[in-house]
């Protein structure tokens, strides 16, 4: 709400411009200091990844260290492939769970209970003396990281600001890409404990710049919490409650909750031949992500470049990966809004599979028995092209892509069984590499994702719709 001071004569029109323009800039320096708070919460709420996505980077340090023969505990590759992908059936039942935890007790309080398997199972692993032990340790850190992941982004997307929340979804890709930088970076230069040890601090981190930031006004208005709501929003706005702007965003939040409730929908409504269509697309993107073999080339970096005869280490080739990794999250963020959601997957995926087609090349001359240790640089440079290109689309727009397809009253049902799928998928292909790779070598599973992925390809081109620039409900329309 604008006031004058009522000591001042407004009879010039001089006057009113440089009252205009006063306040104009006020506004402006109001609202830059309102999204602070935001921004505060966004980055402590995702924390809570940087913790749960170590879990997954942890492995590419983790594995080399218990296969070598210092290892003070006795694994067997096959017994490494099943630490590596355990993470993801536990992955699965965080997924499962999330849901009506989140709706029950709330974001936070969800977030902050996720971490607790994962605080448990670093203890374990670091007074762990047998293979059984690390199990177990890795199922717990899976119910975290499957939890977290999907509690994270509906908290972040209920307590941002319309003007703000592209970056603050950003932060998801962002802090997920710095926990494996963080374990390529450190895991390879400590002991096997001592990165257990790191690891443990981060959730802890966490848990302490958590604890200041409010639940979502969301929850509170679902739960019929005005008061909580309210106070909630003030936090996180910084603005007075009797401000138009406030008030204007408080009343639509409300309209919304209101109209979820009556829009209430069950798991077999995405069966029904009006969802058909869009669960199709979703299961089509699940399994396109994933048999690129990104989360097996991330999870094994260490191991496969330590096959390449480079002037670097293996260690040094990993932090280089997760660097690029880092850079290349960026750039769809850019890009998906202008040159819509088809052409940015074909294009990243046609891009990975240059890069994998490359990869798989190389290692099956390699496997033969031909001389190209001169060439070891090309099949690190189509790593990162794949990871450049995997980025560009894949990593990110099939997630646009869920939000849009189906009906807001059967979205969360969607998400449940999106990462469901995307979890089992995820533990076959981190289980199956390692068994493909010491069984039949490296280059077969390597042509294993490549040819997947121009299947991918092909099948993008054939069924994904355009949805740039078309309303919701034009897009439903589309998917009858």
């Amino acid at each position: 709400m604008l006031r004058l001071h009522r000591c001042t004569p407004i009879t010039k029109p001089s006057v009113l411009v440089y009252e205009a323009v006063r306040m104009v800039t006020n506004n402006k320096e109001t609202e830059s200091i309102n999204y602070r708070y935001e921004y505060f919460a966004a980055v402590s709420a995702t924390l809570s990844l940087v913790a749960s996505v170590s879990a997954a980077g942890w492995s590419s340090p983790a594995i080399p260290a218990l296969l070598s023969p210092q290892s003070h505990i006795e694994v067997t590759a096959a017994q490494g492939s099943w630490i590596v992908s355990i993470l993801s059936i536990g992955g699965c039942l965080g997924s499962v769970v999330m849901s009506p935890l989140v709706d029950r007790y709330g974001r936070k309080y969800t977030m902050i209970v996720s971490m607790i398997p994962l605080m448990l199972g670093w203890i374990m692993i670091v007074f762990a003396s047998n293979v059984p032990t690390i199990y177990v340790a890795r199922f717990l850190h899976g119910i975290s990281y499957g939890t977290s992941l999907a509690a994270a982004p509906i908290y972040l997307g209920e307590i941002s600001s319309k003007n703000i929340r592209g970056s603050t979804g950003v932060l998801v890709a962002v802090m997920a890409k710095l926990a494996f930088l963080l374990q390529y970076s450190v895991g390879p230069f400590v002991s096997f404990r001592t990165l257990a040890w790191i690891n443990f601090s981060i959730p802890i981190i966490f848990l302490v710049t958590f604890c200041w930031v409010p639940e979502s006004p969301y929850y509170y208005l679902a739960r019929g919490n005005d008061d909580a709501a309210v106070e909630s929003l003030r936090w996180l706005r910084r603005c007075d409650f009797n401000s138009e702007r406030f008030r204007q965003e408080y009343h639509q939040m409300r309209s919304l909750i209101e109209r979820n409730r009556h829009e209430r929908a069950s798991l077999t409504d995405l069966f029904t031949k009006r969802n058909r269509k869009s669960l199709g697309i979703i299961l089509l993107l699940s399994f396109g992500m994933q048999l690129t073999g990104i989360n097996a080339i991330l999870g094994y970096a260490q191991t496969i470049f330590s096959k390449l005869d480079m002037n670097f280490s293996a260690a040094e080739l990993s932090i280089m990966l997760g660097v690029v990794q880092l850079m290349a999250v960026f750039v769809p963020t850019f890009f998906v809004d202008r040159a819509g959601r088809r052409p940015m997957l074909l294009f990243s995926s046609i891009g990975s599979f240059v890069g994998l087609a490359i990869c798989s090349i190389y290692f099956t001359l390699d496997a033969k028995g031909y001389d190209v240790d001169a060439f070891s640089w090309v099949p690190f440079v189509a790593t990162l092209e794949f990871i450049v290109s995997y980025a560009l689309g894949l990593a990110t727009v099939p997630f646009a892509i869920l939000g849009e397809v189906f009906p807001k009253s059967i979205k969360a049902n969607a998400n449940s069984v999106f990462s469901v799928i995307t979890s089992f998928i995820v533990f076959m292909v981190l289980k199956m590499f390692q068994v493909i790779s010491d069984g039949a070598g490296t280059y077969v599973a390597f042509w294993i994702f490549a040819i997947s992925t121009a299947g991918t390809t092909v099948m993008i081109y054939l069924l994904i719709p355009e949805t740039k620039g078309k309303s919701f409900e034009e897009i439903q329309e589309m998917m009858l």
